[in-house]
């Protein structure tokens, strides 16, 4: 009788390991730089509702995402800091058009040293180093440059730019002093310790800073990405949103 009972329980372990593995599972994130505070907070919070979930989170500038998401990266969710490199994506077909939505908002300002005597994009042209995002890449960066175009500065400070891999990069510099001030987000800048908002950029020089989110293809076959992306756009979602002071509006 011993040898049947063991074989059942062995069984039955057996039978309990492949459920298990069935229901965990991983969820690959690629996600723009300036959302990584929001996002750790949201995994944390789903991974504890559902045990087993593991998140393995890549923070980026959108552009080197959507590149490596291109090049065969895994990833199940995509959110971006511009429509650009999710219609990148789109275009690709890389991603699940149908479900494109948009995750939040957010705005362009300088932050830097309080001692700096900055409030207007012309002030701009009294410094010595300025951090931003490199355009190519980083969408906090491409607002950047293009406000410069459209207040007729760029010229004068293109040899003043120190480029950065992605906007918390780019704050980083201002917090350390290795420059004079720093273009990155709002919700950046509200968590920055040594910089402080010197002025805002004004919102008629560059497009409205939006957040696209969509499973990739890979991701609409993975339920547990399907269940993070649902509640992405829950009011548990929202709340976290506006406590780092994203707009949803």
């Amino acid at each position: 009788m011993k040898q049947p009972v063991m074989k059942l329980l062995l069984t039955l372990a057996a039978l309990l390991c492949m459920t298990s593995a069935a229901v965990a599972g991983e969820v690959h994130l690629s996600i723009a730089a300036s959302l990584k505070d929001v996002v750790n907070e949201l995994s944390d919070s789903f991974a504890g509702k559902h045990p087993g979930v593991k998140f393995l989170k890549n923070y980026g500038g959108s552009g080197s995402l959507a590149k490596q998401i291109e090049n065969g990266a895994p990833a199940d969710i995509f959110i971006s800091a511009n429509l650009e490199w999710m219609d990148y994506l789109k275009q690709k077909k890389l991603v699940d058009s149908a479900g494109i939505g948009v995750f939040t908002y957010n705005t362009l300002v300088f932050a830097g040293s309080k001692e700096k005597k900055v409030a207007t994009m012309r002030d701009l042209l009294k410094l010595e180093k300025i951090a931003i995002g490199s355009p190519k890449s980083v969408p906090a960066g491409e607002y950047a440059a293009e406000a410069f175009k459209k207040a007729g500065i760029d010229k004068q400070l293109a040899k003043k730019l120190v480029m950065a891999r992605d906007v918390r990069e780019c704050l980083m510099y201002a917090e350390r002093g290795e420059v004079d001030g720093a273009f990155v987000y709002r919700t950046d800048a509200m968590q920055a310790r040594q910089a402080k908002i010197l002025f805002t950029v004004p919102q008629n020089l560059y497009p409205r800073v939006v957040y696209p989110m969509a499973l990739t293809m890979a991701g609409t076959k993975n339920k547990e990405a399907e269940a993070f992306f649902r509640y992405l756009e829950s009011g548990d979602a929202k709340a976290v949103l506006g406590k780092y002071g994203f707009p949803l509006k």
